[in-house]
């Protein structure tokens, strides 16, 4: 196959590529500066002159299957412990087949925003829905999405002192027996993996200290990420020291997770001394600008993490807390929030971006994505300047946050066109929207 040169973007988020890259076997092999040419042989030119070309955004925390249930009337104004207990009886009736709706909403919501590798945590296992992680890979190879799918857990319920009902829980054996078949079945490793597996107890109060030492032990075996909720809110740290008389990230080192191959979701409620712990550490921490809002969880302290050595990715989280899947909308509220808090000179536009983008591949452990660069691979996302929102604009880069952007133009995974003109080719989204709402209506009816 001949070389691609993406040529003379707009503009790129890129030194050295004024003029555009070269793709070929689904990697970047050249950077066009300002006035050069390729020199790669047999290029087939594609014309990006109006287009602003990012690399593929990565979403670093999201749960699929809440597509099902957003804006569900008996979880709004609630804050998250009683915005959970509103949720799991209607999570309790997912089945394959709303499971199935639910995640292609939501992987086609993030690939036409720009996303290109996105997380999944479920954690939800209803009689019936054992094999969850395998339809979310079915789903993925049929968009061509790159994906880190984790395999959550629950396994504290009601009865036992947590919050989840006992419908949605699992025994240990049982969660250690899948997680080991689908890493076996699933995970691919090399710099052009599409499907990997990571596991993902879902919180300190829905599982057993038991249950956490267990899956860091399994990671570990099977070389695999681990990943879970901490410091989200102040309810869990005041929970962590009634339940287990300490704080969230002292019972994070007790169970053996305190090391490089795990990332977070929200850290908004670390300490100074913990957060020079979580750098020493090398943790990486996923941002939900838009779930900590809607839920009143706080803000996460950014800019302090990162002095600390943290490294910071975005995530859109799930689709009841957001309630989208959009992750250049994720990136302007991130922008708008950090900006807030630590004022104009210390956040700028590009900072959002890299977060999603380099920050986010540190979190999922893919250095080989999130960047323009020679021998990163072709993941890229191509957004148009051609709306009313955008008219008038001066910096390309600039108007894509401030203007807020949503929708991109071109989307590529390893080389390969998945959004072409705003599309998704051969997803017929009318049909996809009525089936999704009929699911979603019967379970939220019961």
């Amino acid at each position: 196959m001949p070389a691609t040169w993406i040529k003379d973007p707009l503009a790129i988020f890129a030194e050295g590529a004024e003029r555009g890259v070269v793709i070929k076997d689904g990697r970047i092999v050249e950077l066009v500066p300002t006035g050069g040419q390729p020199i790669t042989a047999d290029v087939s030119a594609y014309d990006a002159s109006a287009h602003v070309v990012l690399p593929g955004l990565i979403n670093t925390h999201h749960h699929f299957y809440q597509t099902l249930t957003r804006a569900l009337p008996a979880a709004l104004g609630r804050e998250l412990f009683p915005w959970l207990q509103a949720l799991y009886p209607v999570w309790a009736r997912l089945t394959p087949e709303s499971l199935e709706l639910g995640v292609t909403v939501a992987m086609s919501e993030l690939l036409l925003s720009g996303c290109t590798t996105t997380t999944d945590h479920h954690y939800v296992f209803p009689a019936g829905l054992e094999e969850s992680v395998d339809i979310e890979v079915g789903v993925a190879r049929r968009l061509g999405m790159r994906v880190l799918l984790t395999r959550g857990s629950m396994n504290r319920s009601v009865k036992d002192g947590g919050l989840p009902p006992d419908s949605v829980v699992q025994d240990e054996d049982t969660i250690l027996a899948d997680s080991e078949r689908v890493v076996e079945k699933f995970h691919e490793r090399g710099m052009d993996a599409m499907v990997q597996i990571a596991l993902a107890p879902c919180s300190p109060f829905s599982v057993t200290t038991s249950l956490m030492a267990s899956t860091a032990v399994l990671a570990e075996k099977l070389n695999v990420r681990l990943h879970t909720h901490l410091g989200e809110t102040e309810d869990e740290n005041r929970y962590c020291e009634e339940i287990y008389g300490c704080r969230p990230l002292d019972y994070l080192e007790q169970t053996g997770w305190l090391h490089q191959r795990t990332w977070l979701a929200h850290g908004i409620h670390f300490n100074a001394g913990e957060m020079a712990r979580l750098g020493r550490a090398g943790i990486s921490i996923s941002h939900c600008a838009c779930s900590n809002q809607l839920l009143a969880s706080g803000c996460c302290p950014v800019c302090d993490m990162e002095d600390a050595g943290v490294s910071i990715g975005l995530g859109v989280d799930g689709s009841a807390s957001n309630d989208g899947s959009n992750m250049m909308q994720e990136v302007r509220t991130a922008f708008l929030l950090q900006r807030a808090r630590y004022g104009v000179g210390r956040v700028s536009h590009l900072d959002a971006l890299r977060w999603a983008t380099r920050g986010s591949a540190a979190c999922v452990g893919r250095p080989e994505l999130g960047e323009i660069a020679v021998g990163r691979m072709a993941d890229l996302a191509l957004f148009k300047l051609d709306e009313l929102r955008f008219s008038g604009h001066g910096d390309p880069l600039a108007a894509l946050v401030l203007c807020g952007a949503h929708r991109a133009d071109r989307v590529m995974v390893g080389g390969q066109w998945r959004v072409i003109d705003g599309v998704i080719p051969g997803l017929d989204v009318g049909d996809l929207i009525r089936r999704h709402g009929a699911a979603a209506r019967a379970m939220q009816a019961g």
